[in-house]
Formats: structure tokens, sequence, C-alpha cells
């Protein structure tokens, strides 16, 4: 598949380039980015060219993965769907639930395959989890804690992007405890969603899912280095269910497995779950959060 990429930064330089460069069922067509210099020097990198359009890059591609901020990604994503690519997309598709209906919209409408990488769905251990508890009836709750040092270190990390301090832990973490949890607990009915701050930008979240049960999400990207972590857990009929620790390296073979299911999709294959419809799933979740924060005490004097 003729592959496009559009984004310079740090995740596009150590994941979704090389995960695309080489992958042995991708020809990398090119690089776009709102810097023209970081896309030269990107696509120099690559062994492949630089783009000075986005338009000029989807005439010449079946299909473009996205290493942009979430509002950046959504409306150039509607463009390339009108284009005729299919669609590789970050998570979140976008940070308004307009933004990600839109991508969805396109999507349908064009006719053309989705992904939305969600790092933790594409990941060996834990992809085999989510479908072995999906499978298992009875499970009354669940939760994720997910505590990142991204933020307040000494050293802040490249990925300290400006749009996920702009947005902070609910929209950064939020749709990986989301990808979690939705598969065998159902969908969330957003009215009955609580929440509420912790320090920085901790958020706290109670939810209910279609099944009855309920669950607690507790996100923060503010954390000590020395109190960081990622637990998600179930328990039910079945017992306790805990995600497995994950076998560390790259994100890189995640990404080249969203990339296979975007091929599979593309070539007349299942959509796989995490496609542009659960991405406006998640925003619309992730949004009914944030407003019950507003609305919540200590999300007014936060």
């Amino acid at each position: 598949m003729r592959i496009g990429l559009l984004g310079t930064g740090p995740w596009a330089g150590v994941t979704h380039g090389p995960g695309l460069a080489e992958h042995p069922e991708v020809e990398l067509v090119g690089v776009w980015g709102r810097r023209p210099e970081a896309a030269a020097e990107l696509a120099t990198t690559l062994r492949t060219r630089p783009y000075d359009t986005p338009e000029a890059l989807f005439a010449d591609c079946e299909a473009v993965a996205f290493a942009l901020p979430p509002d950046v990604q959504a409306p150039l994503a509607v463009r390339a769907a009108e284009a005729g690519c299919h669609l590789l997309l970050e998570k979140p598709v976008a940070t308004t639930v307009d933004g990600a209906r839109a991508v969805a919209e396109a999507v349908a409408a064009h006719d053309r395959a989705s992904v939305v990488f969600c790092t933790f769905r594409f990941a060996p251990e834990t992809s085999s989890w989510v479908a072995a508890q999906s499978g298992t009836e009875g499970w009354l709750t669940g939760s994720v804690q997910a505590f990142a040092a991204l933020f307040g270190g000494p050293e802040e990390p490249e990925s300290a992007t400006p749009w996920r301090r702009e947005r902070g832990a609910l929209w950064d973490i939020g749709p990986h405890a989301l990808s979690l949890l939705l598969p065998p607990l159902g969908d969330v009915d957003l009215a009955s969603i609580r929440a509420a701050r912790g320090p920085d930008d901790m958020v706290h979240a109670v939810l209910r899912h279609a099944s009855g049960a309920t669950s607690t999400l507790t996100l923060s990207l503010s954390m000590p280095p020395q109190a960081a972590g990622f637990q998600a857990e179930l328990r039910g009929a079945a017992g306790v269910s805990t995600l497995p620790e994950s076998s560390g390296g790259t994100p890189l073979r995640p990404f080249q497995r969203a990339v296979d299911a975007l091929i599979q999709a593309a070539n007349g294959g299942q959509p796989h779950p995490c496609d542009a419809r659960f991405g406006l799933r998640v925003t619309e979740i992730l949004a009914a959060i944030e407003s019950a924060l507003e609305t919540s005490p200590s999300g007014r004097n936060a």
C-alpha cells in the first residue's frame, strides 16, 4: 500500500516514519509537515521525499498516516478521505465532538477504511487480554489508573507537546483507558458520568456501562517518576483479571500491527474495532467527562 505521512514531530520521527518505512507491505510515498524544513529533514532520514501540500501527498497515496495534534489532524483527515485515502489516525481523533464526527462521516461517505492507533489495542499482550475479557461474561466493575511523569520533571521529554500540556491526561491517556474498558463492559451512558479534578492535570471519572457495570478512571501526566505506572483490572463473576505488564520495547511493532489492520480493512476485510466510529465515541465520552468536570465543585474551583 502506498502510504504518506503527515507530521514531523517526535512521534513521527521515532514511530510512524520508521514503522511505515520498514513495513514489508508499505511504500512510504513521502512526508508533509507544517514546517517545510522539518518535513525535508525527516524525508531525508526516511529516504523518501517531502511534499509542499497535503493535497499533493493525498493525490499520490492510497492511505495516509497522521502524527499531528488532534485538532490539526481532524480537518486534514476529512480532506484526505474526500481525496480517496484510507486513514491511519492518532488518538484522540479530535478534542471536539464536531471534529471527530466530521472524520467519521467523511470515512463513511467515501467508503474508506480507518484505524485509530490506540497502542494497547495493537500490542500483542494487551490486545489478547482485551479479546479474552470481551468474551467473558459477568463483569461488574473495571478500573484504569494511569500515571505518567510527562510534566513537571527536571527534563521534560519531547513528547510533552503543547497540545498535551493544554488538554492534559484526560485527552492523552483517556483514549487508552477507554480502549481497554469499552470492549468488555460496553458503551457508556453519557448522562451518568461523574468526574472530579485532582492535583495538576489529574482527573477522576466514574462511568456506567451498557452492561450495567461501572468503571473508574484516574489519569495524570504530572506524577513524580517514582509514582508513575499503569494498571487496569476487571472484577466480576469470573474473578479478577489484571492487564498484563508490557514486555517493554518501543511502540514500533504495535504501530505496524495497526498498519496491518488498515491494509486488511482496505482490502475488503472486516473493519477494525478501533476505527473512526470508535474514535468518535471516545471523543464523545471524553467531552462528556470534561463537561462533568466543569459542573463539579472541584472542577469549578480548579
